[in-house]
């Protein structure tokens, strides 16, 4: 049976978030706020936390920093996955990804469809691992972001959480790197 199993530690982890948006300030990002105080009520640190526009290079450049920083486990942004023409998150993050997590797309919006119904399908979600980080693209919605936190992250990101975890494997993420270390 799925759950959280007491007799296991919790480990906590270190998170990024970013905020993509041309209109949003500190004071009234709602969604990254949001996701702040659910890490960490979760008992997982805050490793860095920005604001950037809807911008391809701006996007990647702040994700790749988080990626190359040791010290962050987990990236999550919210805002910029819809389909207008500013929408760009998906396309500055996704050629990042070693390895696409297509199953949190579809479990997003699962979660998503009870609580907004089709409106879900506006949304281009996404996930994936760059160099050992896991990397998770939300909606700029409040609403999507507590969806996404509380039906898949605070339990993935739980090393007490089972049958299984993002927690327990996140030793064996680099493990191609470093076989590709050894072979030159």
């Amino acid at each position: 049976m799925p759950g959280i199993d007491d007799t296991f530690p919790f480990v906590p982890l270190t998170i990024a978030v970013l905020t993509v948006s041309d209109t949003r300030t500190e004071a009234d990002d709602r969604s990254g706020n949001v996701l702040v105080e659910r890490l960490t009520q979760a008992g997982h640190r805050l490793g860095g936390r920005a604001i950037v526009p809807d911008d391809v290079a701006a996007i990647r450049g702040k994700v790749q920093s988080w990626i190359l920083d040791p010290a962050i486990d987990v990236i999550i942004t919210t805002g910029g996955t819809g389909f207008t023409g500013r929408d760009v998150t998906p396309e500055a993050i996704e050629p990042l990804f070693e390895k696409r997590m297509d199953g949190f797309s579809a479990v997003f919006h699962r979660i998503s469809f009870d609580t907004i119904g089709t409106s879900t399908i506006q949304s281009r979600a996404t996930a994936g691992v760059a160099s050992a980080t896991f990397i998770f693209v939300l909606p700029g919605s409040p609403g999507a972001c507590k969806d996404a936190w509380d039906g898949i992250l605070s339990l993935q990101l739980d090393y007490r959480h089972r049958p299984c975890n993002f927690v327990e494997i996140m030793p064996r993420l680099d493990e191609h790197l470093k076989r590709e270390k050894l072979k030159s």
